[in-house]
């Protein structure tokens, strides 16, 4: 049974989770060489949160997972560099995993 404490901290924790989330996804899509926000394979890259979730970023508690969709033209590493190098500072320690689900070219073609 949870204690009205317990469930309190339970809500803040996953708030600052949402909003952690939606910053790290506003940062990543900010990125020139990012056109989108994946959810990978069966929707399991998201933080899923009450009543909605966070596309193509999953905070756990060891490591942030981004899951993107790469423009053409820089090498796929240094994009996967670059979204690492614009949320560090926002993963508070973590691990930051990104995984390139795709590549589209400027006029959104693969």
């Amino acid at each position: 049974m949870n204690t009205v404490p317990e469930q309190a901290r339970t809500e803040r924790a996953d708030e600052e989770r949402e909003v952690l989330a939606r910053r790290i996804a506003d940062r990543v899509l900010s990125c020139a060489d990012v056109a989108d926000l994946s959810k990978g394979p069966f929707g399991a890259v998201a933080t899923y949160l009450p009543g909605g979730l966070v596309p193509g970023i999953a905070v756990r508690d060891d490591r942030v997972e981004v899951d993107i969709v790469a423009r053409y033209g820089r090498p796929l590493p240094e994009v996967a560099d670059l979204v690492r190098d614009a949320i560090g500072d926002l993963a508070g320690g973590r691990r930051v995993d990104v995984t390139i689900a795709d590549v589209v070219t400027d006029s959104g073609k693969e």
